[in-house]
């Protein structure tokens, strides 16, 4: 799942709890932040050789809010379906493509990440088993397990391995962050500057009184 690091770039997030009838439930747009990094369950995702698709839910048109899924079981990310305004602007238009776009690629490089780690994981557990002559299951059935020592050291060996993927991954993050926020800042000052405009339109169109 992401990391810590990743997560406090992108601020808090207040989630909207979903009805056990729906799997998505509305989210306030602006508790969004820039990046939109959805912190989830720790649960490891167990349908490793299962692709999810994406969901044909679709909150009806006349929704004024994001609307935010349950936590997919390989990436543990919660997807979002982004609210389309009245009238959407090609800036509001670029933000909301932006977001989407930034949403799969993090979606897609968590999955791969849970999927090495736990491959990984696995065959450590394994080796180190086999090294002691030890199956993977008890006599009772029950998988085996290693104590936290032994599992530090897989722990420090994935990072080590993976540390120019991570390092990398968060270039690109605070990089798209940087991009989204720009264009949330844009978005905001053309839609004052589109309000500001309008009053004054309507008060040279308003018909004197005497």
């Amino acid at each position: 799942m992401p990391s810590p690091k990743a997560a406090a770039a992108a601020g808090c997030l207040t989630w909207r709890i979903f009805s056990p009838s729906s799997l998505y439930a509305p989210l306030c747009r602006h508790s969004l932040t820039a990046g939109n990094v959805r912190l989830c369950s720790s649960k490891q995702a167990t349908q490793q050789d299962t692709i999810l698709k994406s969901s044909t839910f679709r909150p009806a048109a006349s929704s004024t809010h994001d609307w935010i899924g349950p936590p997919n079981p390989l990436s543990n990310l919660r997807p979002i379906i982004y609210h389309i305004p009245e009238n959407e602007s090609e800036l509001e238009k670029l933000l909301r493509h932006q977001r989407q776009e930034t949403e799969d690629w993090n979606h897609e490089f968590w999955t791969k990440q849970n999927i090495s780690f736990n491959k990984e994981k696995n065959a450590f557990i394994i080796s180190q088993l086999k090294a002691k002559g030890l199956s993977l299951r008890d006599e009772q059935g029950r998988r085996r397990s290693l104590n936290s020592e032994e599992m530090a050291v897989f722990y420090k060996h994935f990072l080590d391995k993976h540390r120019i993927r991570h390092v990398n991954y968060n270039k690109e993050w605070y990089r798209r962050n940087f991009t989204i926020t720009l264009l949330m800042a844009r978005v905001m000052l053309n839609n004052m500057w589109r309000t500001v405009t309008d009053r004054k339109d309507s008060r040279k169109h308003r018909t004197p009184t005497t």
